[in-house]
């Protein structure tokens, strides 16, 4: 796999998890404070995916880095 192909993947993710994470998020919003529990987990899912997120935010910065040092753009 190339760098850019890389890179795309890496793009689609985010995106991806974004969106899911926009989700879990507005569901939470929705179910309002009946099940603590479930809140709770759903809360957890959406921490754990905002983290995953940031680490694929760091993994697409290094790769843009090294397609500019590869003068690929």
């Amino acid at each position: 796999m190339t760098t850019k192909d890389e890179l795309q993947q890496v793009e689609e993710d985010l995106v991806r998890l974004k969106a899911e994470n926009k989700d879990v998020r507005n569901q939470i919003r929705d179910i309002g404070a009946t099940d603590q529990v479930e809140i709770s987990a759903m809360i957890s899912q959406a921490d754990e995916q905002e983290e995953l997120i940031a680490q694929l935010e760091r993994r697409r910065d290094a790769l843009q880095q090294r397609l500019q040092q590869e003068g690929v753009t």
